[in-house]
C-alpha cells in the first residue's frame, strides 16, 4: 500500500510539472527510511538539517542537536528496545523549487496489541549541496475518537 501511495505521488509530480521524479523518489525514500529506523541515532543524523526547527505533538520546540543529545543521554541498549513501528499514509508532496513540503498522516503501531496512534506531520525539505534535508517539522496528535454514550 505504501508503494501505491508512492507511485501515485510520482504520477502527480509528472502531471503537475513540478520537480523531477528523481527528487520525489528521493524524498519519499528518505521519509520511508527514516520512519523505518526512527529509533536509531543514524536515522536522525541523516534526516534532519543542522538548522532544524522541530515542533512536537506536545507543543515543544527542539533542534537537531537536542534530538541527537537525547540518544547520548539514553541508557545503554535503549535503541534496541522495541518501540512503535512508524509508517506514513495520505502523503502529499508540494514543490517550491529546491524546497518541498511533505504532509502525511503518521501511523504509530505499538510493539504490543495496544491502540494505534495517529499524527498529522508536515515537513519542509530543502535541497542543499545536492542533498535533501528537513529544516522544519510539525507534528500534531490526532485525538482518539471518544466512545459515544448510550
Amino acid at each position: 500500500m505504501k508503494r501505491l501511495v508512492h507511485y501515485a505521488m510520482l504520477a502527480f509530480v509528472f502531471l503537475a510539472g513540478g520537480a523531477q521524479a528523481g527528487d520525489a523518489d528521493e524524498i519519499l525514500g528518505l521519509l520511508d527510511d527514516f520512519l523505518a529506523s526512527a529509533g536509531a541515532r543514524s536515522a536522525h543524523e541523516r534526516f534532519w538539517a543542522e538548522d532544524l526547527v522541530y515542533t512536537s505533538s506536545r507543543g515543544t520546540r527542539t533542534t537537531k542537536a537536542a534530538i541527537l543529545a537525547s540518544f547520548d543521554e539514553a541508557p545503554p541498549g535503549a535503541e534496541d528496545l522495541p518501540g512503535p513501528v512508524y509508517s506514513a499514509d495520505e502523503v502529499q508532496l508540494k514543490w517550491f523549487g529546491d524546497t518541498a513540503v511533505v504532509a502525511f498522516r503518521l501511523v504509530a503501531t505499538p510493539p504490543n496489541d495496544g491502540p494505534v496512534d495517529y499524527y498529522f506531520n508536515t515537513g519542509t525539505f530543502v535541497k542543499r549541496e545536492g542533498e535533501w534535508r528537513v529544516v522544519a517539522w510539525q507534528a500534531t496528535v490526532i485525538p482518539k475518537e471518544e466512545p459515544e454514550e448510550p
